[in-house]
């Protein structure tokens, strides 16, 4: 959050830091971010204490890849009208998204292998290395007064790069990183 304003002015220039209104923007962030941050928590915390809440933990759990691609044709289709004013910049940011998604595994393998972590934790580390959650910001963009199509386009777009890159890393990362207790049995 507390970046939100110097990476807006990277990306749009000067005057973009008078977009960001603490009003609308600590709005959406509460309800959109910390609230259900904390539900999760407390799930957690209940799902350790008793079956029910593992359950619940459990049936919670398989929600995440559906509710992703919902907000994905959500925005999408929030911007679409509008996507011919967002293409260049979502275009723009692209290529710094590949780059990412190049290097950061290769880096957390680097990692991995320095430290001398065997196969399931190095890949672990390859994959958290190279995944970001940019979809939880998108509450914060649309907060910024103006920001919209530029700033959700431009969050998808890292969105569609990071779910694209994953899947290449499902092919990649063990190969990169094989298990050498597998290969000597």
């Amino acid at each position: 959050m507390a970046l939100l304003p110097v990476q807006l002015g990277a990306m749009l220039g000067d005057g973009a830091s008078a977009l960001v209104q603490p009003g609308p923007f600590v709005h959406a962030f509460v309800w959109l971010i910390a609230l259900p941050l904390l539900l999760a928590a407390a799930v957690q915390f209940w799902a350790n204490r008793s079956r029910a809440g593992a359950w619940a933990s459990a049936a919670l759990g398989l929600l995440p890849a559906p509710a992703t691609a919902l907000v994905l044709v959500l925005v999408l289709a929030a911007v679409a009208p509008r996507i011919g004013e967002a293409l260049p910049s979502a275009l723009a940011a692209a290529p710094v998204y590949v780059a990412f998604a190049v290097l950061a595994p290769l880096l957390g393998l680097a990692g991995a292998r320095l430290f001398g972590l065997d196969a399931p934790a190095g890949r672990a580390v390859a994959f958290s290395a190279a995944t970001r959650n940019s979809l939880v910001v998108l509450p914060l963009a649309f907060a910024v007064p103006g920001g919209a199509p530029i700033l959700p386009a431009v969050i998808v777009t890292q969105t569609i790069v990071e779910l694209l890159s994953e899947l290449a890393y499902i092919r990649l990362v063990p190969r990169l990183h094989p298990d050498r207790r597998v290969a000597a049995a």
